[in-house]
Parts: C-alpha cells; sequence; structure tokens
C-alpha cells in the first residue's frame, strides 16, 4: 500500500485538495509482515456508539485503559490555543505522560518537575507548583506523571517520589518516597495509587494519608526503554507490566500474585527486538487483558484464570485500543492493525511511513475518537484512519513533535507536544 501524506488538508477528511502532478512512490522502507486473514474478508467492523468524556483523569483516560469510543464532534477539527507548559524534552529531560483533565482544568507535568494547571476552555494558566525535592539542583527528572482522583493530583516523579497535591489549592498534601525513580504516571482507584518503579517494583499507596499497603517487586532488567506503563486496574486486578516482558496480575487489596506471564516471542534476535519491556499500557476490558510487548508478541490472557486465549506475532510500544469486538495497535513495523478481539486474527493492516527524508519515524497512537482513528508522529504529523478498513481519511500538521497520544475531553483533544506545547483542538 502507498501512503501520501500531500493531497490532504484536513486530517478529517473534509476539504480535500487536488493530487499533486507527478509519479506517486512508496514512502515505505519495509514491506508489512503481516497479513489481512482472508476469513475475514466479509466480516463487518462495527463498534460501540461514541461516549463522551468529560474528563481524562489519568494516563490512558481510565483505570482500565478500555475506552471503546470516544466522541468528538467536530468534522473538521481547528486549532483553538496552544500554550507552553515549561520545560520539554532534551537529553536528559524528557516528557513520557499525557496531559490530564478534570473539571474543566487540565493538568501538566513539565520535564523539570513542575506541576502547571490550565482552564481547559481558555489555555490561561491558573497556577504553577513546583514538586522536585530542595537537595536536587538540576532539576532533571527524565519524565514523570499524573493521576487525578477526588480534587486531589498524584504525581510520579524521577526523583523516587510520590507527591499528592490539592487541587483547588495547588498545595502539597504529602509526599512519599520509593524504592526508584519511576517513568509512568501513577493510576488511582478507589481510594488507591499504583505506581511502578524503574526497578520493577509495584507500589500501592492510601490516597488519603500516603501509607505503603503493599510492594510486589519484579525482576531486574537491564536493557529497557525510557518510559514505562501505568498500572492497569479493574475488577480488584492491578496488571503490573516490567521492563522484563512480565505482566503480573496482583489483587488490589493486598498485591497478592493471581498469575504471570511473560511477552517474548521466540527467535528475536537483533538487539532492539530482544529488549521484552512493556512499554504500551495493558487494557483490562471485562474478561480479557490485553498488552503488547516491543519484542515482537501480542496477547490476550483472561483475567481470572492466566490462560493465554491468543497471540499475535507482532509487538510494539504503543498502547493498543479496544473497542468493542476489535483491537486496533500500532506495530513497531510502524503497522496499523486491526484484530478480532476473540480470536486475535488480523481484519486489516495499514502500513504507514516508515521514513522521512531517510529518517525513521515513530507513529503514536491510536486513539478512536468520532469515527477516526487518530495517531501522530514526531515530525508533527497527525494522520485520521477510518476504523472500518483501513483507510487514511487526511492528515494534518500540528506545531510540534508528537510522542504522545493526545487526551480527549469535553469534545477536545489535548496534544502534549515533545518541545511542551500544550495545544488544543475542537
Amino acid at each position: 500500500m502507498t501512503v501520501a501524506l500531500s493531497g490532504c488538508s484536513s486530517w478529517f477528511g473534509e476539504d480535500e485538495a487536488p493530487p499533486l502532478p507527478g509519479e506517486r512512490l512508496s514512502v515505505l522502507s519495509l514491506e508489512s509482515t503481516l497479513q489481512p486473514d482472508p476469513e475475514l474478508a466479509d466480516l463487518d467492523i462495527l463498534l460501540p456508539e461514541p461516549e463522551p468524556m468529560v474528563d481524562w483523569p489519568q494516563n490512558g483516560g481510565l483505570p482500565s485503559h478500555a475506552l471503546h469510543h470516544v466522541s468528538f464532534d467536530s468534522d473538521i477539527p481547528q486549532q483553538d490555543w496552544s500554550v507552553g507548559i515549561g520545560a520539554g524534552s532534551m537529553d536528559d529531560e524528557i516528557l513520557l505522560s499525557q496531559a490530564i483533565v478534570a473539571r474543566g482544568v487540565v493538568f501538566t507535568i513539565d520535564a523539570q518537575a513542575v506541576v502547571r494547571a490550565y482552564s481547559a476552555q481558555s489555555g490561561k494558566e491558573i497556577w504553577e507548583l513546583e514538586i522536585a525535592p530542595d537537595y536536587e539542583s538540576d532539576g532533571s527528572i527524565l519524565g514523570a506523571g499524573l493521576a487525578y482522583e477526588n480534587g486531589v493530583i498524584y504525581a510520579t516523579t524521577g526523583f523516587a517520589e510520590i507527591v499528592a497535591i490539592d487541587a483547588p489549592s495547588a498545595t502539597v498534601m504529602w509526599r512519599v518516597p520509593v524504592s526508584g525513580p519511576m517513568r509512568a504516571a501513577p493510576t488511582v482507584r478507589g481510594g488507591r495509587v499504583f505506581a511502578i518503579t524503574v526497578d520493577n517494583q509495584t507500589i500501592a499507596l492510601n490516597a488519603m494519608t500516603g501509607e505503603t499497603l503493599w510492594t510486589h517487586r519484579g525482576a531486574a532488567e537491564g536493557a529497557s526503554f525510557i518510559g514505562g506503563a501505568s498500572p492497569t486496574v479493574d475488577q480488584g486486578v492491578v496488571i503490573a507490566a516490567y521492563t522484563t516482558g512480565e505482566l503480573y496480575a496482583l489483587r488490589v487489596e493486598n498485591g497478592q500474585v493471581i498469575w504471570s506471564d511473560a511477552l517474548a516471542a521466540a527467535g528475536r534476535t537483533d538487539a532492539v527486538s530482544a529488549i521484552a519491556d512493556i512499554r504500551g499500557l495493558p487494557v483490562i476490558d471485562n474478561d480479557l487483558v490485553i498488552a503488547t510487548g516491543n519484542s515482537g508478541l501480542t496477547v490476550a490472557i483472561d483475567l481470572r484464570t492466566g490462560f493465554r486465549v491468543w497471540e499475535l506475532e507482532a509487538g510494539g510500544i504503543q498502547s493498543p485500543w479496544v473497542a468493542g469486538n476489535f483491537v486496533f495497535m500500532l506495530s513497531n513495523t510502524n503497522d496499523l492493525i486491526a484484530l478480532q478481539r476473540k480470536t486475535g486474527r488480523v481484519k486489516w493492516v495499514t502500513p504507514l511511513p516508515r521514513t522521512d527524508d531517510d529518517e525513521p519515524v515513530v507513529w503514536t497512537g491510536p486513539v478512536l475518537a468520532g469515527d477516526r482513528l487518530i495517531v501522530g508522529n514526531q515530525q508533527g504529523t497527525v494522520m485520521a484512519v477510518s476504523p472500518y478498513d483501513g483507510k487514511i481519511i487526511g492528515t494534518d500538521e500540528v506545531s510540534g513533535p508528537i510522542t504522545l497520544p493526545p487526551s480527549i475531553a469535553g469534545d477536545t483533544l489535548f496534544f502534549l507536544t515533545a518541545d511542551a506545547r500544550l495545544i488544543a483542538y475542537r
């Protein structure tokens, strides 16, 4: 499949310009390794009705990371406002988590551990708070993230601390040291805060007091990507994804192991795919846990028994998106894939551009909103793809590198770019 980016002025497919003259050449450097299953050729993709997201209170939207189909009532999204949120990604300072949205306020944390609050309507700054400990002089944290529940913001940092902030007053309620730095946002549910450190320890805290309720430690891993997967929480189970490629299902109340699995595909010999890290968010959707690992394996596991229902030899570092009877994912080879949820069989594959002026392109997403799968890349390109057949609907350019999927709340897309711009599209 040849993907042409020129010729579409809107990434929701409206106002299409005439095609440019000349020969069309493929921008793909590699062939797709997956092919659609011919037995699914006549199967129609039916999606749940879009549902509004009033808030986006944590990384992945909800503790389960299962959002299905988010409403977005705009045929031609336009930038409404843009604001700088502080320090962006550099060699030793990296933005790794989405902005969160709660009660009409957007909260961000920059690469120097400064938390800020903005009006979701106008982008006007409401307050800012530096949460780096006094003993840190350079402010470099290599990533952090936020979660919100009941008027409190919970922040994980590279300083090996979890911090609770009263959102209305911008005051620190408590801060708790933990065993190591964190590269992923926390998850909060039912009065408990869950976080994973870089040394593969899952920590559960009392959300009001910061008291440690339990911990679980996985095996250490020397090689991993910068960043990590926030814990996934639903139905009394916490799914912890470690840099070793291991998944653990833990009981919410006491951290007891229910089952474990390892996402490592056989026969991987190159240096990158040999890294077993799970960086995309696992999803709990009813009876299934769906997760993808870098080393080339995506799996669906029965939530209660740990039995592997299906597996697909395609991996990635982006989060899978579950919607009804289908799963959408981005692979390490920049293939956007639609899978049948109950079997893992491939319905369609859309290769995305892998190079731009001989430079590798890294895509992030997908997010399903308003009957569009939205993906973006570090060149600042946003693309909309039909979830029904995988056809590219349109593209647009955002003023900054996109390394994180957007947050969606109140019919607004919030992009947080790597150069620390928060951009609202409506």
